[in-house]
């Protein structure tokens, strides 16, 4: 393990994908319960982050709405990663034909700025959490398959890579058990980096009124929900927002020493 290994960014974020899995089982109270006598209260002894303008707990909806953001970010980071990986590595592999149709189709996503792509396709879709890991898997494979494609290109020019075409080896079988291991660490650096993309975006769209639709929350939904009264009551907005930061901070720090460790892989095979 190396001694850069980010160990108070990986404690963090395990606690806070803990604290959210499994926060709401020591507590019996409902993150929706109203109560017309506790209008934003400030953090204390009995309601930890404060409560919102509708009396509730906004602890318990931290823990709520972390569910939502979570998965929105890590499912929608997986699918866009494994979408840049297959195709990234099919076109470096292929080439010719192929390999061209990819670099215009990557054109043609880059062509549009990736947030006003997902405002444009979320402003004519109901939004859910489902629909959202949607759209952002399909504005974010594009980075993870230039990076694959790249590398492909230099695997496919090895003599063991050309043995096998020349066995006549099934393509699908040479991309699957030869190219996919030395393009993990590529796939996991990418992966690590669109968790936290991801959770930004979902956020952005939430605080724009574009994310998920209420009675569903997320933490994106719960910052935006403390806009109007930030002047009077900071903590709606804050605890969400340092969620939010803690997560990206986290995932930041620990994909930075992913992408070390492949670059010194790549010095040392060199």
């Amino acid at each position: 393990m190396s001694k850069d290994f980010p160990l108070s960014s990986t404690i963090l974020l395990i606690s806070i994908i803990l604290f959210v899995s499994f926060g709401d089982l020591f507590f019996t109270d409902s993150a929706y319960k109203m109560r017309a006598d506790e209008i934003l209260s400030p953090p204390s002894l009995q309601f930890y982050f404060g409560t919102d303008r509708l009396g509730r707990d906004l602890f318990l909806r931290i823990i709520e709405g972390g569910k939502i953001s979570l998965l929105i970010g890590f499912a929608s980071a997986l699918v866009a990663t494994f979408i840049g990986f297959m195709l990234g590595a099919i076109a470096g592999y292929m080439r010719g034909v192929v390999d061209r149709g990819f670099v215009i189709l990557v054109d043609l996503f880059l062509t549009f700025p990736t947030f006003f792509l997902l405002l444009a396709m979320i402003s004519f879709i109901n939004a859910s959490a489902l629909v959202l890991i949607v759209v952002i898997s399909i504005t974010g494979w594009m980075s993870t398959a230039r990076l694959i494609r790249s590398e492909s290109f230099a695997i496919a020019a090895k003599p063991y890579i050309k043995i096998l075409q020349i066995a006549k080896v099934q393509r699908g079988k040479i991309v699957l058990k030869y190219f996919a291991p030395l393009l993990a660490p590529i796939f996991f650096v990418s992966f690590t980096f669109g968790v936290g993309g991801a959770i930004l975006a979902e956020s952005a769209l939430s605080f724009l009124g574009l994310g998920i639709v209420a009675p569903q929350m997320s933490w994106g939904t719960i910052l935006s929900s403390g806009r109007e009264v930030m002047d009077i009551a900071w903590w709606v907005s804050f605890f969400p927002g340092l969620m939010i930061f803690a997560v990206t901070l986290s995932l930041m720090n620990i994909a930075s020493y992913l992408q070390t460790l492949s670059n010194q892989r790549d010095l040392n095979t060199q």
